[in-house]
């Protein structure tokens, strides 16, 4: 049994513009600028006044899926350069207060469950990291850069060696936009 060829067709916002040069695509728009480089997929890519037209290489299962990964990502991208990413995440604690700092690309999480050495983890991207209270917001263009932020605060904060159900300290994410 063989599929037929699978295509796909992305409309352009009048706000938005587009270039594409080999299977390079930049997208600029209000909040900014993001470039991704799609030349390891098997997807052809062209650009007409309609809007961005989006081909497997070939029937397989495999290359089908491609073209939905690469229609969501350039999806993504317009989306950020509109209208951006916002995580936000809780700080939760029993325990002991913990604090959050920021110095540079790094956030510093100090006295998590009483340790004395701080827990440090990296900034991706141009992601901007704020603290508000007991809330830490993060906000960016790029979703994978601002998922990736979260998930290495997230993964910072994760407790060994004791009772999850007792300690439930840590910093959860409790919403995206």
């Amino acid at each position: 049994m063989s599929l037929e060829l699978v295509q796909n067709m992305i409309k352009i916002p009048e706000d938005v513009q587009l270039s594409l040069v080999g299977n390079q695509i930049t997208v600029t728009g209000v909040k900014g600028k993001i470039t991704r480089d799609f030349a390891h997929t098997k997807v052809k890519i062209t650009n007409n006044s309609e809007g961005i037209h989006l081909q497997a290489a070939s029937a397989r299962k495999l290359d089908a899926a491609l073209v939905g990964t690469v229609t969501a990502q350039i999806g993504n991208m317009i989306k950020g350069v509109t209208k951006g990413y916002t995580y936000k995440m809780k700080i939760v604690f029993v325990h002991f207060p913990m604090s959050i700092k920021i110095i540079g690309k790094k956030v510093h999480i100090e006295n998590f469950i009483g340790e004395r050495k701080a827990r440090i983890t990296n900034i991706i991207g141009d992601t901007k990291v704020s603290i508000k209270q007991e809330d830490v917001i993060l906000e960016g263009i790029d979703k994978d850069d601002v998922g990736q932020t979260a998930g290495n605060i997230h993964q910072c904060t994760k407790v060994h060696n004791k009772d999850l159900r007792k300690f439930l300290d840590g910093i959860y994410v409790y919403s995206r936009e």
